[in-house]
């Protein structure tokens, strides 16, 4: 019984608890590794519950249930596996896990099963929250009736979020997500923010940490973080993991703004784990069961039920070689409600944010503003699309003023366009001062708004 000792005793070290519930004669062996899985023998467990393996030097390594075929399991491990050896012994436990959350996690920096990475020492919890929920009844959910101020200009006056919406924010590699995130971390007037940092290069942790959210905005947030070298289990567990503190939050009544960079690391993850133990690609490499996954995961954000709280949610999503229909990110399209596209192309003229209102939408802004806020914007979107379309014949000197007044009028505004699309990155425009500089924008003269800088 020394074994059991020693587990019970490793569970006890983990924010994220398993009941355990096995003796002995219930545990089974490892007789094979084939790429990133373990096949066990001799256990019976069911899909999705946790066991132990003890490695050849006594240390244990957590694994996940994720197939079975035949009387073989096939176990994914959260951390390297290194020791391991043939017929190491294989301990289940109960099938569901939890974190113990308090609000002692704000502030806090953890990993993906709820470890402090921060050396801020151990963090105590008050309350069972599961890592995988079921979505709220849609009947019983409130409404997107209110509009979240997140203090950029060109979000809050053209792709106007409301809270309890989910947005996406397309991207391809060093165009200005994560700059864009701290700010609206920074900026967003929102109870509690919770970061999820999910599959992105391990430097950029303390940078966003430190940079983006700087010391204010952790007093608000919390981050969980699972860098590329994690395990692609590991990396699934810290997108659920953001997802349920969220949903803690916004059961206590709070507003919470959710940021999760990426949502295509969380897709490849699963794609990995799926192509491990044998499913069929499907859509350019990626099997089913990752555009079931998503869904699943997204859906548990949103408004709660009547009265209570609200998550609004940021997820990115990369778009590898600037390519927006990649799979994942054409399956976010569609499940999210609006998407913010930051163009290269913008970035590289140096234009920051480099949001591309031509291809971005917010789906609940038609219902969350009035009718003179939603007309600007339109016409903002016309003159800037416009002067769009003829710049090349504009740049070569090939159009006449006078031929087309739209175009002359494009022409006359576009100074105020761009300058209006730009912020500083300690600038920030709350939603009313916003919407001022939009009206003047389409309805005064050229020239007179006040630039970004």
């Amino acid at each position: 019984m020394a074994r059991r000792h020693n587990y019970e005793s490793f569970l006890d070290k983990l924010s994220i608890r398993e009941d355990y519930q096995c003796e002995i004669d219930a545990c089974g062996k490892v007789t094979r590794v084939v790429g990133l899985t373990l096949e066990a023998v001799g256990v019976k467990v069911v899909i999705g519950q946790h066991c132990t393996v003890i490695l050849n030097d006594s240390r244990e390594v957590d694994t996940e249930v994720v197939g079975f075929a035949d009387n073989r399991v096939f176990l994914m491990p959260t951390a390297a596996i290194q020791g391991l050896h043939a017929g190491a012994l294989v301990r289940p436990a109960k099938c569901h896990n939890y974190l113990l959350v308090s609000d002692n996690l704000l502030g806090r920096v953890i990993n993906g099963i709820g470890l402090p990475l921060d050396n801020k020492g151990s963090i105590s919890g008050e309350k069972k929250v599961l890592l995988e929920q079921p979505p709220i009844n849609p009947l019983e959910r409130a409404p997107i009736s209110e509009v979240l101020d997140v203090g950029v200009r060109s979000i809050n006056g053209l792709l106007t979020v409301g809270k309890g919406q989910r947005m996406g924010l397309f991207a391809g590699s060093g165009v200005g997500k994560s700059v864009l995130l701290g700010m609206m971390t920074r900026f967003t007037k929102a109870d509690v923010v919770i970061v999820g940092l999910v599959g992105e290069r391990g430097r950029e942790v303390r940078e966003f940490i430190e940079q983006n959210l700087e010391e204010e905005g952790l007093q608000r947030a919390v981050v969980v973080a699972s860098p590329a070298d994690d395990a692609p289990l590991m990396r699934l567990r810290a997108a659920y993991l953001t997802t349920s503190l969220a949903e803690y939050y916004r059961d206590q009544g709070k507003d919470v703004l959710l940021l999760m960079d990426s949502l295509t690391r969380f897709g490849q993850a699963q794609r990995e784990i799926a192509l491990a133990i044998g499913e069929p690609p499907a859509t350019k490499g990626y099997p089913p069961s990752v555009f079931s996954k998503i869904p699943q995961l997204v859906e548990r954000v949103g408004n709660g039920r009547d009265g209570g709280g609200s998550i609004t949610a940021f997820y990115t999503v990369l778009t590898e070689g600037d390519d927006l229909q990649d799979p994942i990110a054409d399956s976010a399209r569609a499940i999210l409600d609006g998407h913010i596209v930051l163009s290269r192309t913008i970035a590289e003229e140096g234009r920051y944010p480099s949001v591309d209102i031509e291809a971005s939408i917010s789906r609940a802004m038609p219902n969350i503003v009035d009718a003179e806020h939603l007309n600007s914007a339109q016409s903002f979107k016309q003159l800037y699309s416009r002067y769009q379309q003829s710049r090349d014949l504009i740049s070569i000197g090939a159009y006449s003023r006078g031929s087309d007044p739209d175009i002359d009028l494009a022409i006359e505004r576009i100074p105020d366009l761009y300058a209006y699309l730009q912020q500083g990155l300690d600038d920030s425009y709350g939603l009313d001062v916003s919407r001022s500089h939009l009206v003047n924008i389409v309805s005064s003269e050229p020239n007179k708004v006040e630039s970004a800088g």
